[in-house]
């Protein structure tokens, strides 16, 4: 199992890189960090900023949001970035929602599957220079012909010449986009995905495979977890809820929240619909006191040392090729990298 850890850059007001944990995590054998982005701080520059400061570790967006570029300055500035770290970067894509979409970055929500299968394909077509850039999809066309058109736009191909196999990743979570997933990706970043959910997906990704003549040995799984090493396990879960409830009952609209999609995915539909209203009402440590218990445990890494030992061999049981964590402090770290079979690289220097 890999391990990736997990960065929320966007969780104070200015960018701040834990540099002495990410070079911890180098040192330990981990495999890769992640970044994100949220509308005012974007997922790529800090991963330029890491590829200066590391030398093995990879360089992930979990995720880089398709309504904040064209495919095309996707495919330019990832190409750009491995360059400078070549081998150790994957683009991680995800769709956000509508109220991002349309009302930070002003694109159209449209038809969100058929987006990314466009984005996708017009990436590759960059990525591997056999030719200028030229698509015409349902969702995206190059080149431009639409309203305000000059009609002087021509294809073009990438000046540079990137590697035409950086890997693209989806954050995808419902049966639809789990199987363009599967088809069309290398790897996945899926939403809701537990040991005891990990069943669920099977069908979907597996329709996707067969599309393309692949077998899941194709497709990496970088899934997600919480950590916490502890010996009150009711305070750690209850510490995680506000988090749950907030996605759950506060992003995206009454009709799409993958997150609120997610729960009821997972058999916590009553739960999903109460969280909602609450939090609409205002209501919010209410929406939080009302997420299960289950469903924060359920694939968690929470409790003392046996116990995390324990559930992170219920993980080796399921698709997961990567696991990306959060801890909380160095020990944690430690197990971690050792349940994880990680090979230590001593010549990494950490920062006292």
């Amino acid at each position: 199992m890999r391990l990736g850890l997990g960065l929320d850059v966007w969780a104070s007001p200015r960018v701040e890189l834990p540099m002495r944990r990410i070079l911890l995590a180098e040192r330990l054998g981990f495999d890769s960090v992640w970044t994100a982005e949220i509308y005012g701080a974007d997922a790529v520059t800090p991963l330029a900023f890491l590829a200066a400061h590391t030398r093995y570790l990879r360089l992930g967006s979990a995720v880089a949001q398709i309504p904040a570029r064209p495919p095309t300055t996707t495919a330019m500035q990832f190409a750009t970035l491995e360059a400078l770290a070549p081998g150790r970067v994957v683009c991680g894509l995800g769709l956000s929602g509508p109220q991002v979409a349309e009302g930070w970055y002003g694109q159209p929500w449209g038809r969100p599957s058929a987006r990314l299968r466009d984005y996708v394909a017009i990436m590759r077509q960059a990525l591997h220079r056999e030719g200028p850039v030229a698509h015409d999809g349902p969702e995206i066309q190059l080149p431009y012909e639409g309203p305000g058109s000059t009609g002087s736009g021509r294809p073009l191909k990438s000046v540079l010449h990137p590697n035409p196999e950086l890997p693209i990743f989806l954050a995808t979570g419902g049966p639809a986009n789990v199987r363009l997933t599967a088809e069309l990706a290398d790897g996945w970043l899926p939403l809701g995905y537990t040991p005891a959910s990990a069943h669920l997906y099977a069908g979907d990704l597996a329709i996707g495979l067969e599309q393309d003549g692949r077998t899941m040995a194709d497709l990496e799984v970088q899934t997600g977890t919480t950590v916490c090493l502890t010996d009150d396990v009711q305070t750690a879960l209850d510490e995680a809820k506000p988090g749950v409830a907030m996605r759950v009952g506060g992003y995206g609209t009454t009709d799409h929240n993958f997150h609120r999609d997610a729960m009821v995915r997972r058999g916590f539909g009553e739960a999903a619909e109460r969280i909602a209203q609450l939090f609409a009402a205002g209501r919010r440590d209410e929406a939080a006191a009302a997420v299960p218990d289950d469903y924060v445990d359920d694939g968690a890494l929470v409790g003392s040392e046996s116990r995390i030992t324990e559930r992170f061999e219920q993980w080796r049981s399921t698709d997961a090729t990567g696991l990306t964590v959060r801890p909380n402090s160095e020990e944690e770290m430690v197990l971690l990298a050792r349940l994880a079979g990680c090979e230590p690289r001593p010549d990494v220097e950490v920062p006292v």
